[in-house]
């Protein structure tokens, strides 16, 4: 065990030579490396090898050899080792969690609920695969002697770029489904938080997953994003909207397809009728839960002006009961930020409201005295749209407060952004929240929370609209997306024409009234 400055213990799991074993299946032949540190403390534990363009040209090279003799393995023989691998991953979350905090920062009971949701996208594609994967027979334009069979095949070697903010489930959970449909998968993960994605790639290959088949590359964005795109035959993306942009931009010229989850201003509707309590424990989570460091976490909450003042005075008591601080156990309910940087730039949002005239009702400054990276958990009261924070998305634990008249105000501000990845409406009456939810403009609204219950329903669909992002993760297309649709086609007979001797127009004749006779019998 390692005991931090601050006088905490590292997880005894997390080793130097378990660290050295992780880091060492990335490629760098530079020589290159990125010091990997601890959030809490600030020391360096690890140097991660910078791949370069020829390193991530044979990663790909490894990957296809990899992937033809995986996607010629039988289906039922691929599943079976993400059943292995299932227990392996729920055997072993409690040393993910150890590297997803070591890494990340995050509190305790946020890096154990990452660790799940591999699993759970494992268990729920177990069910679903063989039967999406499985050919479809379809008629064909002439009945009984000619059919078209629906054959999925795998795109080939998909990219994955996984953001900083949940590494493991992105870096894991995006590439289970690929594999499962018989693709090669090459991951970037953020330099910062390659270790828990490793160590999944590791426990993946425990459980039978050929080598090869799983290659991970590091750098930063720009220096490895174009060589990974350009050798790719689909990109899944988590990340800024700025950078989608550009990833989509160029997966379009190498005509190749691309899922892009990408940034968001959630916002939450409180309505006259909520249950007041269950809200505001709702609102804390949202705003504050992984430090706010959650694409569908809640930025701004609208309030009716009735309950306004209630709601403000619980909420910004429970915030300033929270116990933020550094720990390698379940006590705290707040961690630190991933970074100096992302303090600093979470800080100049602030800065930037109070300057313009926002009320800091709570918290708004760093805690160095906690650690390196450590922000209060805010509260702004008057946010306005010339603030950075009233337009931007700050991906830190603030939250703006606002009022509203009408139920039709609400859902105009609610709409009146470039976002739209999350929603939460809070009330009592079931049926009249579903209403408001059809008139939010966002790929993903839930009803008295504030993004668990949509994000862990792994049987549908879980995407953005406007600026947060193209295609979905989860659900049937979460699986589809990583495939192509060959169409088998079988004549029997040659009938696709006229017979011999036969005149071009009496077979035109029978053509139309065979159309009319099959439309009338609905037999095409």
């Amino acid at each position: 065990m390692t005991l931090t400055p601050l006088g905490l213990t590292r997880p005894a799991s997390v080793t130097g030579a378990l660290l050295d074993q992780l880091v060492a299946r990335v490629p760098g032949s530079s020589g290159a490396t990125w010091k990997l540190t601890e959030v809490y403390t600030g020391d360096v534990l690890a140097e991660l090898p910078q791949s370069t363009p020829e390193d991530i040209s044979r990663a790909f090279a490894v990957a296809r050899e990899a992937q033809r003799k995986w996607a010629a393995t039988p289906l039922k023989e691929r599943l079976a080792v993400f059943k292995r691998a299932h227990a392996l991953f729920v055997g072993n979350a409690r040393t993910v969690a150890d590297l997803i905090q070591v890494e990340s920062g995050k509190n305790r009971r946020m890096a154990i609920e990452e660790t799940c949701d591999p699993p759970m996208v494992m268990s729920h594609y177990l069910k679903r695969a063989a039967r999406l994967l499985a050919p479809v027979k379809r008629g064909g334009p002439v009945p009984l002697l000619t059919s078209s069979t629906e054959v999925r095949v795998p795109k080939g070697v998909v990219g994955i770029i996984a953001p900083w903010n949940f590494p493991f489930a992105t870096g894991i959970s995006d590439a289970v489904p690929a594999l499962m449909a018989g693709n090669a998968v090459v991951l970037k993960p953020d330099n910062k938080t390659a270790l828990s994605p490793l160590y999944g790639i590791r426990l993946l290959e425990e459980a039978g997953l050929p080598r090869g088949l799983f290659q991970v590359v590091c750098g930063e964005g720009p220096d490895v994003g174009p060589s990974l795109i350009d050798h790719a035959d689909y990109v899944m993306f988590t990340g800024s909207t700025a950078t989608g942009r550009v990833i989509g931009e160029r997966a379009g010229r190498n005509l190749i397809g691309c899922c892009l989850e990408l940034g968001g201003k959630n916002p939450m509707i409180v309505l006259p009728d909520a249950d007041l309590d269950e809200a505001v424990q709702g609102a804390v989570f949202g705003a504050f839960g992984n430090t706010g460091q959650i694409c569908m976490h809640i930025e701004r909450i609208y309030l009716p002006e009735s309950r306004y003042e209630e709601f403000k005075t619980a909420f910004v008591a429970r915030t300033r009961a929270l116990d933020v601080r550094a720990a390698y156990d379940f006590g705290p309910d707040m961690g630190s930020l991933v970074s100096p940087d992302h303090m600093r730039r979470v800080k100049s949002h602030v800065d930037d409201a109070v300057a313009k005239g926002a009320t800091v009702l709570c918290g708004g400054k760093p805690r160095p005295d906690l650690g390196p990276a450590f922000f209060e958990p805010t509260i702004l009261e008057g946010v306005t749209p010339d603030m950075l924070c009233g337009v931007t998305e700050t991906f830190g634990p603030v939250v703006a407060l606002h009022s509203y008249r009408t139920v039709d105000e609400a859902v105009a501000l609610a709409n009146d952004t470039d976002y739209g990845l999350n929603a939460s409406i809070w009330s009592t009456d079931i049926p009249a929240a579903r209403a408001l939810a059809a008139r939010i403009e966002s790929g993903n609204v839930n009803v008295n929370d504030v993004l668990a219950t949509a994000y862990a329903a792994k049987g549908t669909p879980s995407g953005g609209v406007k600026n947060s992002g193209v295609g979905a993760r989860h659900g049937d297309q979460g699986l589809l997306k990583y495939t192509d649709v060959q169409n088998l086609a079988v004549l029997k007979k040659q009938v696709m024409g006229p017979r011999p001797g036969q005149r071009y127009e009496k077979y035109v004749e029978s053509m139309l009234s065979g159309l009319k006779l099959m439309r009338k019998l609905r037999i095409r």
